[in-house]
């Protein structure tokens, strides 16, 4: 679906130096796939997560994008659609309105803007709260309203910037739960960020740990757990422990390397 090819970035801090963010990432995203992408804070994921979301044009390196056995034109498709941490609803847009919103510039009739949105709001349980306005909405509900929005976009790539961390323990394994039953559903092609191993093992067909920064990638591990069982009992397996003790290894050695490096 996407192949990033020798991506470096760097920025100027308030002190005018320049800082490296990324340094020549090069990965291969496959149609279909659940790519999470983990590592310690200040490593990049974010940064990558905004050049593929088109936020960020500086940088070098090259993002090449394949839209193989698209359906409809290819103007009536977004590369990519965004679902970020924080609340990104408009408060003064209707649920309906707010899903609808991308969909005009992509030259949607009103009908299919209509049949699109009812699409995706049923899929994530809130056809009924079409009507309804943010404020009305619970902190779930408004990160499902921003899903059916990215997803109504038909994107190529969905874009996950920890999207449920604001969210309590509770609340984030049921999103969990409906984001693999919606993955399972329209086979989108997903890069999840977060800092949660578990979720990533959760939710991922392969996790990609980055080292500290400057964000390199510092493995890749495929994860082959048939997801048909709730997640409360995937997480019980004998697997799932396995990889998440895997992964935690290997992330927590980078974090010491380079605590150990900041106190020489």
């Amino acid at each position: 679906m996407c192949d990033v090819d020798g991506l470096s970035k760097v920025y100027f801090g308030k002190s005018g130096e320049p800082v490296l963010a990324l340094n020549g990432i090069s990965a291969t995203i496959q149609q279909g796939e659940v790519l999470a992408v983990i590592g310690p804070s200040g490593c990049g994921k974010s940064t990558l997560l905004r050049v593929l979301a088109g936020l960020d044009r500086d940088y070098e390196g090259a993002v090449h994008w394949h839209d193989r056995g698209a359906s409809g034109k290819r103007n009536r498709r977004l590369a990519s659609a965004t679902v970020f941490q924080s609340e990104s609803l408009f408060p003064w847009q209707t649920v309906g309105g707010n899903v609808e919103l991308p969909l005009k510039p992509l030259g949607c009739s009103a009908a299919e803007r209509r049949q699109r949105s009812d699409k995706y709001l049923t899929m994530v349980g809130l056809r009924d709260f079409r009507s309804a306005y943010p404020h009305e909405l619970s902190g779930g509900m408004k990160q499902r309203a921003a899903l059916a929005r990215a997803l109504a976009a038909d994107p190529l790539l969905l874009l996950l910037d920890e999207p449920f961390a604001a969210l309590d323990a509770q609340s984030r394994l049921i999103m969990q739960q409906e984001l693999l039953t919606l993955f399972a559903q329209t086979s989108t092609t997903v890069l999840y960020v977060t800092h949660d191993i578990e979720e990533a093992v959760t939710l991922a067909d392969r996790v990609v740990v980055m080292t500290a920064r400057p964000g390199r990638i510092r493995h890749v591990q495929r994860i082959d757990i048939p997801r048909d069982a709730p997640v409360m009992s995937v997480r019980a397996t004998a697997e799932f422990r396995r990889l998440t003790e895997e992964l935690w290894t290997i992330l927590a050695a980078e974090v010491g390397d380079t605590l150990a490096s900041q106190t020489r």
